[in-house]
C-alpha cells in the first residue's frame, strides 16, 4: 500500500448505525465512516491481512469494553490547520470516560485568539470541527459536549444515539433499560 491511497475495511460494530467503514493508508487510519454511503464508490479494499486484523480487533475490544484506547496510528491528511490542532488536542487531552465542553476545547487548543471575547463563536466553531472530524471514535468527538447537555453529533437523531452509546460504554452516561452494550 502506498502512503497516498486510502483503502477501506468494514468493521463490525454494535453502534446504532451498524458496521463502520475505516479508511487506512500506509501511515495509519485516515477516516472512519458510520455509513457506507460516505465511502467513495469503488474505493479499494484493504488487502493486508495484518492491518485488517489489527483494525477489526482493536475496535472489537473497544466496543466490548476491553480496551480504553485505540492504539492505531493516525493519518491526519483529511484534517489540516486549525481543525487538526483542535482534533489533536482532543485526542491527546481527553481520555476515555471523560468529556470536555466545546468552549473549553476551544480554549485548550489555543487556536482561537478571541475565545475570551467571543466564547460562543469559538464553541460553535469547535462544534463544526467536531462535525467534520474524519476520525470519529479514534479522535473522540463524542466526548465533546455542550455546556448544558450532550450537544450534537452528525446524522441527527441516529448520530445522537451513537454519541449516547459511546458515552455509556465509557461510563460517562448511566446505562438505560435498553442498553445493548457490554455490562
Amino acid at each position: 500500500m502506498s502512503d497516498g491511497t486510502i483503502e477501506w475495511i468494514t468493521v463490525p460494530s454494535p453502534l446504532p448505525t451498524g458496521p463502520l467503514t475505516v479508511g487506512v493508508t500506509g501511515l495509519g487510519v485516515a477516516a472512519v465512516h458510520f455509513t457506507p454511503e460516505s465511502v467513495p464508490e469503488g474505493g479499494p479494499r484493504c488487502a493486508e491481512p495484518r492491518r485488517v486484523a489489527a483494525v477489526i480487533e482493536q475496535f472489537a475490544e473497544y466496543f466490548a469494553g476491553q480496551r480504553r484506547e485505540l492504539a492505531l496510528p493516525l493519518d491526519w491528511r483529511l484534517a489540516g490547520g486549525p481543525h487538526q490542532v483542535v482534533l489533536a488536542t482532543l485526542h491527546r487531552t481527553v481520555p476515555y470516560g471523560e468529556t470536555i465542553t466545546y468552549g473549553r476545547l476551544a480554549q485548550r487548543s489555543g487556536v482561537f485568539e478571541s475565545v475570551a471575547e467571543s466564547p460562543g463563536l469559538a464553541a460553535r466553531a469547535v462544534g463544526q470541527m467536531m462535525g467534520a472530524n474524519p476520525l470519529p471514535v479514534l479522535v473522540p468527538c463524542h466526548r465533546v459536549v455542550a455546556s448544558v447537555g450532550l450537544g450534537g453529533f452528525g446524522n441527527g437523531r441516529v448520530g445522537l444515539d451513537v454519541k449516547r452509546w459511546l458515552l455509556t460504554l465509557e461510563g460517562w452516561l448511566a446505562p438505560t433499560l435498553d442498553w445493548d452494550g457490554p455490562s
